[in-house]
């Protein structure tokens, strides 16, 4: 048996599993860097997250990344070159927060990577019948493995597609395997750039579980703060957007699009929801005079109706659930009053009330995916075409 192989077989019989978790999302703000004590596997799983740390980005990373993220023409050479680099400097990220945590590379049995996305075309955006759904991250697994170490599990997403899905969102898996209860239907509300939610019945039943991308949650925001605002990155405590009003005009321009149309489950990316988007929903209502804040208080509604639609959607007919927030937008007062006015008398809470911290639930998950790769079995859940098969998702990549 080669040695990676017996690594592995050992590693998939250890009755607990310590794997760092990474997520890099559409924010681009930094690494979010989860030391997860995970066992068993399946509904069996135990997950618990000893250590997290979000690694901000310096300016020179960023700019980088925004030179190649969500755009149709790049140089090429710069996305060939990003790939590996991106992989040397998560690797450095990890090692320094195990440092800091006190563990060394030898306890540590995976890392799983997500890597950073920088373009996300589905079907339904590209609209070219030759091609499929398609999805890049890049950030190479075998460059993260080789310099921290450390066997790592990466680019999850591809399997997702390949078996016919559209590679997002993935959360679903994790979401059903933790957070799963016959106590209380569930809404699992992760708001990144983009929100995405996976309905948890009580019932849990896998057949039920439905997990699908909104649409935008903070990444138009964020763009507009960016664009306007040098010294900020986003809308600090919503206050630039709650000084402003919301345009009525503007915001049912906004709402107008096939995507929000597109049969469940679904995925968009910054690909769609941008500032062109922005501009083209001001140029059709001319609210070309709205101020910065009157136009963020109405993307803030924005993202908040599509959010309560979508949830009251899939929760027809139920009329007891809960709605658990994780992600950047927990953040953000404003959007989550907006959501609660949408919702009367719906219990609304951070992920922290179930003992995971709202902002370290990404990278949790992509752990729990790694876990899956090589200590679960394959699993077929609802929120799946009737072409996807069951799923192990990850490449490996092994230190030497």
């Amino acid at each position: 048996m080669h040695p990676h192989i017996s690594r592995l077989y050992h590693l998939s019989n250890k009755p607990d599993r310590l794997i760092v978790g990474l997520m890099s999302g559409t924010s681009l703000d930094g690494l979010d860097v989860a030391l997860c004590k995970i066992g068993n596997h399946g509904v069996n799983t135990r997950a618990n997250v000893l250590h997290f740390e979000t690694v901000q980005y310096e300016k020179n990373f960023t700019e980088r990344v925004r030179t190649v993220f969500s755009k149709r023409d790049v140089d090429l050479q710069q996305v060939c070159l990003l790939n590996p680099w991106i992989a040397e400097q998560h690797a450095q990220m990890v090692l320094q927060c195990l440092q800091r945590w006190n563990y060394t590379v030898d306890e540590i049995d995976l890392i799983a990577s997500h890597g950073q996305t920088i373009f996300h075309s589905p079907r339904s955006f590209h609209q070219l019948p030759e091609y499929g759904n398609a999805t890049l991250q890049i950030g190479d697994g075998d460059h993260l493995a080789s310099k921290s170490g450390i066997i790592t599990i990466s680019d999850f997403r591809q399997k997702h597609i390949a078996a016919g899905g559209e590679g997002a969102p993935l959360a679903m898996y994790g979401d059903y395997l933790i957070f799963s209860t016959p106590r209380e239907n569930r809404i699992m509300l992760n708001i990144g750039g983009i929100a995405n939610l996976t309905w948890l019945p009580a019932t849990q039943s896998a057949k039920e579980v439905l997990s699908t991308d909104i649409g935008p949650g903070n990444t138009m925001m964020d763009a507009l703060v960016r664009q306007q605002k040098v010294d900020l990155q986003f809308d600090v405590d919503a206050r630039i957007a709650r000084s402003g009003k919301v345009s009525g005009k503007l915001l049912g321009a906004l709402k107008k699009n096939p995507f929000f149309e597109l049969p469940l489950p679904k995925t968009v990316g910054p690909e769609l929801f941008n500032l062109d988007y922005l501009a083209q929903a001001i140029k059709q209502s001319m609210t070309e005079l709205l101020s910065l804040s009157d136009q963020l208080a109405t993307l803030n509604q924005f993202s908040a109706d599509r959010i309560t639609k979508l949830i009251q959607h899939v929760t027809a007919g139920e009329n007891q659930f809960s709605v658990y927030v994780s992600g950047g937008g927990i953040h953000n007062t404003l959007l989550l009053e907006n959501i609660a006015v949408n919702l009367p008398g719906t219990t609304i809470a951070s992920t922290e009330v179930l003992g995971i911290h709202p902002d370290a639930k990404e990278a949790l998950l992509f752990a729990l995916l790694a876990n899956e790769c090589v200590a679960g079995e394959a699993r077929k859940l609802g929120n799946t075409r009737p072409e996807t098969k069951s799923l192990t998702m990850g490449k490996i990549s092994f230190p030497d």
